[in-house]
């Protein structure tokens, strides 16, 4: 058992209005932990996060889970818009794309899987609700990106991994429709769009990580249509 997160309390947070349902997992994306935990804190900032994980594993809190912290920003996902009123966010220490993306360390993820399992205790998250930033803000967002282990959350219990289904169609309208019924916004749906694109890239980031080109190429489709028969 790890010991209980340090606390650090930042003051950009709300009251809730809805109960919690997502879990929303990012990486910070700045050059240090300390330069993260600052921003977080900073009230000019106005960004803020329940948790942070070091890559050491060493835990902060830096918002009560009770309250509504800023981490999602400008995100939709099922069709229903800023889901900061309805999760938990958990910012991974990392340079990110910017600064020099790199793998997260075991004792990292080994801490996020311990602390991912009280908050799936505490509140009534079903694994389709387990997210990166990317899956409800893929037009804005990269993180925690394509090195992030899913997988072994998945086996862990927390969140989930599709097998691929077989005979899984590759057009774009049927991609589409399975991108929309999985959560993703694709705006209109229509071939050509680029938020239909950039949904399917966030889901590669997610699930089908070797390549994240936005391409509909059969694995994707299967890995794609497996997860949507998953969740049905």
């Amino acid at each position: 058992m790890s010991p209980s997160p340090r606390w650090r309390a930042s003051p950009n947070f709300d009251e809730r209005a809805e109960p919690v349902d997502m879990l929303i997992l990012h990486y910070t994306g700045m050059k240090t932990a300390a330069a993260a935990l600052d921003r977080l804190c900073d009230p000019e900032a106005r960004v803020s996060a329940h948790y942070v994980i070091e890559e050491d594993g060493a835990v902060w809190q830096l918002v009560e889970e009770e309250r509504r912290a800023w981490h999602a920003g400008v995100s939709r996902w099922r069709g229903a818009p800023l889901v900061n009123g309805r999760s938990i966010g958990i910012e991974l220490v990392n340079p990110g794309h910017e600064f020099g993306y790199r793998p997260f360390p075991a004792a990292q993820i080994d801490a996020l899987v311990e602390l991912c399992g009280g908050i799936l205790a505490r509140h009534a998250i079903p694994p389709r609700h387990v997210l990166g930033h990317a899956d409800v803000a893929p037009a804005r967002k990269e993180d925690p990106g394509e090195l992030f282990p899913w997988q072994r959350l998945a086996a862990a219990g927390i969140g989930l991994w599709p097998s691929p289904a077989p005979d899984a169609a590759t057009d774009w309208p049927a991609v589409a429709r399975d991108l929309a019924a999985v959560g993703y916004d694709v705006s209109n749906g229509m071939p050509g769009d680029p938020a239909l694109r950039l949904a399917l890239i966030a889901f590669q980031r997610h699930w089908r990580q070797r390549l994240c080109d936005g391409e509909s190429d059969r694995e994707t489709a299967a890995q794609l249509a497996g997860l949507r028969a998953l969740i049905s």
